[in-house]
């Protein structure tokens, strides 16, 4: 096979195989074509997934009892907005506000701890092997994999006194969302090293001191991240306060809308002007911090 000499190349061969490109520039152009194709699909999958029921939603809350009964997505004839807004709120004796509050001691409570005890779990995990290790780690991931028992976790707390308590209920939460919570630390601790670790020690600094001077302020990415998903979770959480927090004193946002909801006759406006309130604060949420998610996710993909 004969080569041909670099004196006898065009110049723009010669200034593309420097920088490394291809000599055919055709081949080049249809590696870098997007495809517009594909992100049509991805935005019309979007508008129907998301902004249509969303859209939906919206426009049923606004609407008079008749027009909402109907159940269509098209433009209200009379725009009843303060109307159903004040009716969800002094529904029940004002609930909707006690929900709000009861919501508010749960999520904070709840990631607050999930967080730290997550992040130092991980920090012990990922800094010192032993040959519990194996076992340990097959706990976080049964965690994610094993559905929760609800008839034996309620005979637990039970025992313990917690059960219809806020205090029991924040435990189960934690209980359950602090295995992913482990494994996003864990990933991005893997990649600070351990010098500091070393540099903390040597200049006299305990395990806890390292870990809450050192490594912890190094976690805001990871932080960040977990505190937005969890804190989504937590909020909208309907199944757990229905079955470990009965009461109607102790309702969370999520089971106000029974307020609007009978065997025999639904009150879709109000229903729909419910869902929107408690769905603003998890969306706003995620609206601001998204990118921060992205990053926290992916922080600890690549070690190094």
């Amino acid at each position: 096979m004969t080569t041909t000499p670099a004196a006898q190349r065009p110049a723009g061969a010669l200034d593309r195989a420097a920088a490394g490109e291809p000599a055919n520039p055709a081949k080049r152009t249809n590696r870098q074509r997007p495809n517009y194709w594909l992100s049509a699909v991805a935005i019309v999958l979007f508008v129907v997934v998301f902004l249509v029921p969303f859209a939906f939603v919206v426009v049923t809350a606004v609407k008079s009892g008749p027009e909402a009964s109907q159940l269509s997505l098209s433009w209200p004839s009379e725009w009843r907005i303060v109307e159903n807004f004040w009716a969800v709120v002094e529904a029940r004796d004002y609930l909707l506000v006690i929900a709000f509050i009861n919501s508010t001691i749960l999520t904070v409570a709840s990631v607050a701890l999930m967080v730290v005890v997550s992040a130092m779990a991980a920090f012990v995990l990922q800094r010192r092997a032993s040959r519990w290790n194996g076992l340990i780690n097959f706990l976080v991931l049964s965690g994610l994999i094993i559905p929760p028992a609800v008839v034996p976790t309620i005979w637990v707390l039970q025992g313990l006194g917690l059960f219809r308590t806020m205090v029991g209920l924040i435990l189960i939460e934690i209980a359950f969302g602090i295995s992913f919570c482990i494994l996003l630390f864990r990933a991005f601790i893997s990649t600070i090293p351990r010098e500091l670790d070393e540099a903390a020690t040597v200049d006299g600094a305990g395990p806890v001191r390292v870990f809450f001077q050192v490594i912890f302020p190094l976690l805001r990415s990871v932080i960040v991240t977990v505190v937005v998903v969890q804190s989504v979770v937590v909020f909208n959480d309907f199944v757990n306060p229905l079955y470990f927090l009965p009461g109607e004193r102790n309702a969370t946002v999520q089971l106000t809308l029974f307020n609007f909801q009978s065997q025999f006759n639904t009150q879709y406006h109000l229903l729909f002007m419910n869902i929107l309130l408690i769905t603003v604060p998890p969306l706003v949420m995620f609206i601001f911090f998204n990118r921060r998610i992205v990053a926290g996710m992916t922080s600890g993909a690549i070690k190094g």
